[in-house]
């Protein structure tokens, strides 16, 4: 037993010495890797450092160029502006010293005036002494030659003083009139010239009666219907008279409203060219058309506010201005005259610094009633008035509506400006036109009505026939029986007469009083 134990202590000993040796080795191994680990650590350190230095250095001197430049850049900047300054205050003073100098010279000058004033003065009150002298011994004079008080032959004095001035004055005035008139005449050619090249439209005319062609006098009976069913369908639709006589392939249609006739026309045109005309068809294509008429109304007003530019107006007058499409007067298509207007008014304001769009806007809307004329009682220039104060249109528009015919006094520059675009819109040539023969019938008809009041002097149909102007004989008629001869010649007028729109009758009773100063 104890030879066994012992060989197994010198076993275990023997390994352990082993171990330990074998320990060693491999401690010392391993601090051998860490020293070597730690080594590259050191020098991967070294070279981050060094090249961080180095992007540091990079960046300092990169900023230092930077700020050098921008340092210079800020030095030459500074030296130009005050360079500038400099140049500008030499500059200064020197316009300083030229007007100092130029100071001294008015100064001087001035020194030399005041002499010469007082000096004048002085002779001039030397004079006015002895012209009050004069005076008083000519006052004097008269006193003691008229035996009048001094107070009554003053008086005497001053009143024939101013008598004589005023007549020097008044005829200065005459003279200055009609250099004013005439001054003014030219101007006023002028400026109807330029608006006219300014703003170039062709004039158009329309005609009044609509007649719709038929394809052959076959459809005369079919438009006529079985009894005439057809025929009054269609008049009663569209509140016109539909006329079929004698005239080869053609119906003509007759009506005081030019919408209803355009509605027929449009909507027989489509029967005829359809081929199905009964009561039926007839109100289905009658109730299209009045649709398809007030799209158009609708779209012609926008677009003639839009060309005109006059900006926002009420939806009411659009539809109104639109309606102006179908209207003429004279055969000239009333929406075109009004466009017209609006654009030479608002060039004659540009020529005389007025404004432009509101001119625009009072021409557009100066014939505004006689798109309901026929329908509202009045004349078209009441109607106008009432729908734009009803509106809330500006002053300057409603007073253009009123006097562009002459039945209110002008109040504005815009007012005046419309009335001559009117006139101006209405005499170009082609613009409108008449039979001669009905026109100077309605005119002689109208004066004959008047001349055969007893008291007329003589009478004149003017405007166009829109008005009769009646001078009557103040030694036998008073101003009484004047209002009441306006009242008969207006009643014959409405009773004997055919005319469109109003006539404005004016009675006239004057005494004038005449002299000449030799």
């Amino acid at each position: 037993m104890t030879d066994l134990i012992i060989p197994i202590l010198l076993g275990l000993f023997i390994g352990a010495i082993v171990g330990f040796v074998l320990k060693s080795l491999f401690d010392k191994q391993t601090g051998n890797e860490a020293k070597k680990q730690a080594s590259q650590l050191l020098e991967t350190a070294k070279l981050d450092a060094d090249s961080r230095s180095k992007e540091i250095l990079t960046e300092a001197k990169t900023q230092a160029n930077e700020l050098r430049q921008t340092a210079e850049r800020d030095i030459k900047e500074r030296t130009r502006i005050a360079t500038e300054l400099e140049e500008r205050i030499a500059g200064r003073e020197e316009r300083l010293d030229t007007r100092a100098i130029n100071l001294d010279k008015r100064e001087s000058a001035i020194d030399g005036k005041e002499v010469a004033i007082d000096a004048r003065k002085l002779e001039l009150d030397e004079k006015n002494s002895k012209v009050d002298a004069l005076i008083l011994e000519q006052e004097q004079k008269l006193i003691d030659i008229s035996g009048l008080p001094q107070e009554t032959a003053k008086a005497m004095i001053l009143e024939r003083v101013e008598r004589e001035m005023a007549q020097e004055i008044a005829t200065y005035m005459r003279e200055t009139e009609a250099e004013a008139k005439s001054e003014a005449d030219r101007n006023s050619k002028v400026l109807l010239a330029n608006a006219i090249l300014q703003y170039s439209n062709d004039a158009t005319q329309e005609k009044t009666v609509s007649v719709v062609t038929l394809p052959s006098d076959d459809m005369k009976g079919r438009i006529i219907g079985r009894e005439g069913r057809n025929i009054r369908a269609l008049e009663a639709l569209t509140g016109v008279d539909v006329i079929i006589d004698d005239t080869p392939e053609a119906v003509v249609l007759s009506g005081f409203d030019p919408i209803r006739r355009e509605i027929a026309k449009r909507s027989l045109e489509i029967l005829v060219s359809d081929g199905r005309i009964h009561p039926g068809r007839i109100e289905e294509v009658v109730e299209k058309m009045q649709t398809d008429i007030d799209s158009e109304i609708r779209e012609a007003g926008e677009q003639a506010v839009f060309d005109t530019g006059i900006g926002r107006v009420h939806p009411d007058l659009i539809k109104l201005i639109g309606r102006l499409k179908y209207r003429t007067s004279y055969a000239q298509n009333v929406l075109k005259h009004s466009m017209e207007v609006a654009f030479f008014a608002g060039k004659l304001a540009v020529e005389l610094g007025e404004n432009e769009l509101l001119a625009r806007r009072a021409g557009l809307l100066h014939d505004i009633g006689k798109a309901v004329d026929h329908e509202v009682d009045g004349s078209h220039v009441e109607i106008g008035m009432d729908l734009c104060t009803r509106y809330n249109e500006k002053p300057e528009v409603i007073n253009s509506i009123g006097s562009h015919h002459g039945d209110f006094p002008h109040e504005s520059i815009i007012a005046v400006l419309v009335t001559a675009a009117d006139k101006l819109s209405a005499a170009r040539p082609g613009a409108r036109s008449e039979s001669m023969e009905n026109y100077i019938k309605r005119l002689r008809q109208l004066e004959e009505i008047s001349n055969a009041k007893p008291g007329v002097d003589k009478s004149y149909a003017i405007q166009a026939g829109r008005e009769i102007r009646v001078i009557v004989k103040p030694d036998q008629i008073n101003d009484v029986q004047a209002y009441q001869m306006a009242r008969d010649i207006r009643e014959e007028i409405e009773k004997s007469m055919t005319y469109p729109g109003t006539v404005k009758v004016t009675v006239i009773r004057e005494t004038r009083a005449f002299d000449i100063a030799k």
